[in-house]
């Protein structure tokens, strides 16, 4: 499962305390962690618990922001790519699902094209890739607004709402990523 997550860890301890404690769900759960590659962050954060608890990790990266984000050396695989266009395509080629964390611009860009290729069928063999925003606390529920809102309004087809679902617990993200195995 691919995770998007922010290379800072904000302001909101929280946040970090939930990006552990996913990394250390899905190591126990036998579920690998796809991410940015990043050691800092709520990146490293996730990874480091994921491979504290045994956990398979593999990180992607684009050379130049392993100077920026300082690329994760303890991981199970790092993958250095070229640029942000081969991380995400080899990120969700990886994945058979998408979890978002609090983040940026970077982390809403990337659920945003998951959630566009699950729409368009661009995964592989047209594959449906579930997209999970992790929300105990709040943080997803304008952007969730602003869904709702685009679905209404008639510029995303109602069909297609499922692709990007809110979960206020890692038990219910888990549930919406892995349906059959709950």
């Amino acid at each position: 499962m691919a995770v998007f997550c922010s290379s800072s860890l904000g302001t909101e301890p929280n946040h970090a305390a939930l990006a552990a404690e996913l990394g250390r769900r899905l190591a126990a759960e036998g579920i690998g962690v796809v991410f940015g590659g990043g050691r800092i962050g709520l990146m490293g954060v996730i990874a480091d618990a994921a491979m504290a608890e045994g956990g398979e990790v593999i990180g992607v990266i684009p050379n130049f922001l392993d100077e920026i984000e300082v690329a994760h050396q303890g991981l199970t695989e790092l993958h250095l790519v070229n640029d942000m266009h081969e991380r995400k395509q080899l990120m969700y080629s990886l994945s058979d699902g998408f979890c978002a964390l609090p983040g940026g611009l970077g982390t809403m860009e990337e659920l945003f094209e998951a959630a566009t290729w699950t729409q368009l069928g661009l995964h592989e063999g047209g594959r449906f890739k579930p997209v999970v925003l992790l929300d105990e606390d709040g943080f997803w529920k304008p952007l969730v607004g602003f869904f709702d809102q685009i679905i209404e309004l008639g510029f995303v087809k109602q069909e297609k709402a499922g692709i990007i679902r809110r979960a206020a617990s890692i038990d219910r993200a888990l549930e919406l990523l892995y349906p059959s195995s709950s």
